[in-house]
């Protein structure tokens, strides 16, 4: 109503101009009228109106029957890595810890296919094995410091579960594998990394 009574007011005003103005009324006024109109009847965007629009939602049901539902996400937002920390574990032992130190020392910002060298000089340097393993293969490398030296296999199957000092060791089919010792931040063999390796873990191994 009150949108109505200002079109009318707007227009009996433009009705009292007289003489040479007069002239361009037929023109000037349907516009002002009808940009007058738009503005107080148009429908006007959510945000402009101080209001937001609902976020959509994604409605599923899992296995068990019970309903859930999630935000959808409609834009990229880059990766953040979102990890814990690695846990001290007290019956490892310490010279291990120490040898993640020496291997992070030592290591390069990007792999130069030696992982399991730099993880045997990082063992021999930190006096957790008195000789150097022997195998050339990184894969191998489980087997041989249970077989050879007084490691054992940690039931341990997510690699940021591993305690800070155990070895980490990754299978592949056609390649040599992987190796590295888990750190308080993330993991190193010959380069340093936040996050793990994506082969398939064989297993974890530590000294006690």
């Amino acid at each position: 109503m009150k949108n109505l009574r200002f079109l009318k007011k707007i227009s009996c005003g433009l009705s009292r101009i007289d003489g040479e103005d007069a002239r361009f009324m037929p023109k000037i006024c349907p516009i002002i009228v009808i940009s007058l109109w738009c503005a107080a009847f148009c429908p006007r965007p959510a945000a402009a109106l101080g209001f937001s629009a609902p976020k959509p939602k994604f409605n599923y049901t899992d296995a068990s029957g019970k309903k859930h539902s999630a935000d959808v996400v409609d834009k990229y937002y880059p990766k953040k890595i979102v990890q814990p920390l690695a846990k001290l574990d007290t019956q490892v032992d310490p010279k291990l810890r120490r040898a993640a130190s020496i291997a992070e020392e030592r290591a390069h910002a990007h792999s130069l296919s030696k992982c399991w060298h730099f993880v045997k000089e990082a063992l021999v340097a930190a006096g957790v094995v008195k000789s150097r393993p022997q195998t050339t293969l990184a894969k191998q490398a489980g087997q041989e410091l249970v077989k050879n030296y007084g490691f054992k296999k940690l039931p341990v199957s997510n690699p940021y579960e591993a305690p800070v000092g155990s070895v980490l060791v990754y299978d592949a089919k056609r390649a040599a594998g992987h190796v590295e010792i888990r750190t308080e931040n993330g993991f190193v063999s010959d380069f340093r990394s936040k996050t793990p390796s994506r082969r398939p873990l064989i297993g974890v191994f530590a000294k006690t």
